[in-house]
Formats: C-alpha cells, structure tokens, sequence
C-alpha cells in the first residue's frame, strides 16, 4: 500500500500545532537570545534534534535558535549561528547533516535542503536540494541519508548527499531506518506506525502504537516518544512496544537513542537523558517554551 499526501499534514493537528509551529523560518528571536545570553543562558524556544559528537562527547542541540553544545557539568553554549536548524544528525566525528531554514538577513535559501557540517556545528554548507527542500527528520544509515522532504511529503534517499531518489509520498512526522536491514524503514503517522519493507518506496498502513518520533540505534532496541511523551521501547522491530517510562516535561519534540540504553529526549521545557534505557531520566538543558514559535 502507498499512502499519498500532498503535504506533512502530521500525527494531529494538536500535536502539529505544537510540534512544528517553530519551524518557520520568519520568528525573530534575537532580541530575547541576546539579553538571556548576556545573563549567562542561552534562550531555547524549541529543540529538533539531538546528538554526541564522538570528538568531544558534548552533547549537541539543534534549535529554533542555532545549534548548542552542553558539555557534562551543564554548560551550554550557541557554536554557531542563529539559523533555525531542522532535520539533524550526528554521522562521524565533528560531521553533522541537517535542514532548516536560515538566520534572518542571512541571503540564504529560505529552505537550506540537505546542509553539512565538518566543524560541530561551527559552519554549515548546502550539499543538496538549496531553496527546494525542507527536511524535517534525517537518519544516516547503511552509508545513506534517508530524509522527509516536508514540502512534499516525501521520502528521500540519497547515498552521495548530492542525488536523490524520491520514494513513497506519505503523511509522517519521524522515519526510522533498521540499524541491520536497510529496507525496513518506519514512520509516524496519525493511525500509527508506517512499515516498509523496500527501502521507503512503499509503505504499509499505519498500526499500532502512536509515536511521534522514532530513534532505531540497535537491533533489538527501537525506542519511540508518543503524543504525551512516554518512552517505549520495541525489541521486535515494532511489531510489539513496551513502555519504559515517562520523559519529563509533556509534548516530545525531539528522540535520539545514542544506544541501546542511552536516550536523548527533548519535551516542551527540557532536553533530558537517560543512562537506563528509559526508566529514569536527568535533565541537560532547559527549553521555554513560550518563545520562537
């Protein structure tokens, strides 16, 4: 079955409301940035990913307002510009791939299509889709980038970061791609979890569980945050789901397992982490909610 939409219509029009309203591009939070940096904090709106880099261990912030580095003692710091950062993820040392929009007056491409940074975050490049596309999840695996193109609603699949080829059409908020089998690829969608067994060129019906995000870093350990922000974990590939706790503070905006027990989550007031598989979690950076949307 192929599911077709015109656009990411997403898992609730509640949930959209909140989940990305802080994706456009036009917000000016500048002023509010400034003045809670010169008081020693960063002001954070609204997280879209998450992720290690392997050269330092700091964990790193993609945001409506830049992208932040928070070192183990709860330091945190904006490493580069205050462009709104969508899609994300952490392929290599100091190397991340991401999406978004730019910083106001910046020139650049109202929609960046598939950026890349060699720095941590430092500087960023467009590699691909400049001015055309807007992804809004990115997962790197198998030596490939699968990405939701949200201004069409559509999967894309690259292996070279620079040609793409444009597979099924469907209304989803997160994919996730199988750490051992690159053609079982899954994504959220209202009626539940989407299931592809070609590579994302088909997809079944939604069922099941209804998750927003999704972060897949073991075989035998798919997590994924639903509407309120519980954690659950599958160990059959989502075929079945357990749920291992709550994540701290409401609505999800962000998921990334680093592995099999070390979760990342990002609510409405906090990123958090867990160290055992869900169960508990400590808080690394909080999030205002009422800004930058």
């Amino acid at each position: 079955m192929k599911i077709r939409s015109r656009a990411a219509t997403g898992i609730t029009a509640a949930v959209l409301a909140a989940v990305l309203a802080a994706c456009s591009s036009s917000a000016d939070t500048s002023s509010d940035t400034e003045s809670a940096e010169g008081s020693g904090s960063l002001a954070v709106s609204h997280v879209h990913g998450l992720g290690i880099d392997p050269a330092d261990g700091r964990l790193y912030v993609a945001t409506h307002e830049g992208v932040i580095a928070v070192t183990g003692d709860g330091t945190a710091e904006r490493v580069g510009d205050t462009a709104d950062y969508m899609g994300f993820t952490v392929i290599g040392p100091k190397t991340f791939l991401g999406s978004g929009h730019p910083a106001e007056d910046s020139g650049d491409h109202g929609n960046r299509g598939l950026i890349q940074s060699t720095d941590s975050g430092r500087t960023w490049k467009t590699l691909s889709l400049g001015g055309t596309t807007d992804f809004h999840a990115l997962k790197y695996a198998h030596d490939t980038v699968y990405g939701y193109d949200s201004t069409r609603g559509v999967l894309r699949v690259s292996t070279d970061r620079t040609t793409w080829d444009s597979r099924a059409e469907l209304a989803a908020l997160d994919i996730a791609v199988s750490p051992k089998d690159r053609g079982v690829v899954l994504a959220t969608t209202e009626d539940g979890v989407a299931r592809s067994t070609d590579g994302g060129r088909t997809f079944g019906a939604g069922s099941g569980q209804v998750l927003a995000f999704l972060s897949w870093p073991a075989t035998d350990a798919l997590y994924g945050v639903d509407l309120a922000g519980g954690l659950h974990r599958s160990t059959d590939r989502g075929a079945t789901w357990t749920k291992t706790g709550p994540v701290p503070g409401g609505r999800p905006q962000a998921l990334t397992a680093v592995d099999a027990k070390r979760v990342l989550a990002a609510t409405q007031d906090g990123v958090y982490e867990s160290r055992d598989g869900g169960r508990t979690f400590t808080q690394r950076l909080p999030v205002s909610s009422s800004g930058g949307h």
